[in-house]
């Protein structure tokens, strides 16, 4: 069977894996930011930075972004068409700047939804109705629960993947040889790269290796894992650390869902609400941090979906991921 992306519009989030034989290959997930990759819109240049060639610019909504390769009439207060190249990346205490292009003589568009995003490349895509559970089926709650403890366990060992401001880092631990420990991580990290939607700079710590014969080993089992994936590496160094850089237009799941750990849980919640059979009110059980994250606009969609009433009953003793949906009595 070729693979296929399924795709789900759900309550304040798209989402799509890319799978075949059950196996989630890929995986991509949007939260609607206005501003993201594709956005074609008018914005105003407010400062020119030191190196002439970049400078920041605001959109009409107030939204701030950085702008590179400005032409050298362009001066401060003039308002440009631009294109979005980088959404913005939130990190611990600061959010990066989304990141823009001159569009000039382009006519302005919003930023493509997931699903024509995906469609845009002629790949095989279904769209799953809310009681379809092949989403499930293939993997997608052992995905979830990968992108938001940032472990992935494997046979003698697990990689731990902990994005930071410089880059996301990949630390390999078990209990095997550390050439064996080494070659059986290789295999995981490759697949996590793609179904974690990982990109930018990237850091992995393996186990220090003292032969050189065995970090070239794992040099060439890597280069054979990464052979679909688009990017630079480095060899390992005599530490076992290796770096890989590849093109980053948003933050991967694990950032994504280790910035905005109750908005993910919301989410996530909404999603599973959505599925209860049984009838009577709905009600969400789930930490004050999660439902707080709950927009008045969710509550109102997750109403009009289900045709029900949606009620809240926040528990502070559940965490942030223990929230669940069940039908009462009126």
């Amino acid at each position: 069977m070729s693979a296929e992306w399924l795709y789900e519009a759900g309550i304040g989030e798209e989402r799509a894996i890319l799978v075949s034989r059950g196996q989630i290959l890929s995986a991509r997930i949007e939260w609607g930011e206005p501003v993201r990759p594709g956005l074609i819109a008018p914005a105003r240049l407010v400062k020119r930075l030191h190196d002439a060639k970049r400078g920041i610019v605001r959109f009409e909504d107030g939204t701030e972004a950085f702008i590179d390769h400005l032409p050298r009439e362009a001066t401060e207060g003039v308002t440009l068409t631009v294109r979005v190249v980088r959404a913005a990346i939130a990190e611990r205490g600061r959010t990066k700047l989304p990141v823009t292009r001159p569009a000039p003589g382009e006519a302005p568009v919003p930023a493509p939804t997931l699903r024509e995003e995906i469609e845009a490349t002629g790949a095989r895509l279904r769209a799953l109705t809310v009681t379809n559970d092949d989403m499930a089926r293939n993997g997608w709650d052992d995905l979830v629960d990968h992108a938001l403890t940032g472990e992935i366990p494997f046979a003698g060992g697990s990689i731990i993947i902990s994005p930071t401001p410089a880059m996301t880092l990949i630390d390999i631990d078990g209990t095997l040889p550390p050439l064996k420990l080494s070659l059986a991580a290789v295999p995981v990290i490759a697949d996590a790269l793609h179904r974690l939607d990982i990109g930018g700079s990237i850091g992995i710590d393996f186990p220090s290796l003292a032969d050189k014969k065995d970090r070239q080993h794992i040099d060439k089992a890597l280069a054979d894992a990464l052979i679909d994936w688009t990017g630079e590496r480095t060899a390992m160094n005599g530490f076992g650390f290796i770096h890989l850089v590849a093109r980053l237009e948003r933050a991967s799941l694990v950032a994504r869902f280790a910035r905005h750990r109750a908005a993910a849980a919301a989410r996530a919640l909404l999603r599973q609400a959505e599925r209860v059979a049984e009838p009577g009110v709905l009600l969400l059980c789930a930490h004050p941090q999660v439902l707080g994250a709950i927009t008045p606009a969710w509550d109102a969609e997750l109403a009009r979906r289900t045709g029900r009433i949606i009620r809240h009953n926040p528990d502070p003793n559940l965490a942030l991921s223990g929230g669940f949906a069940q039908a009462v009595a009126a």
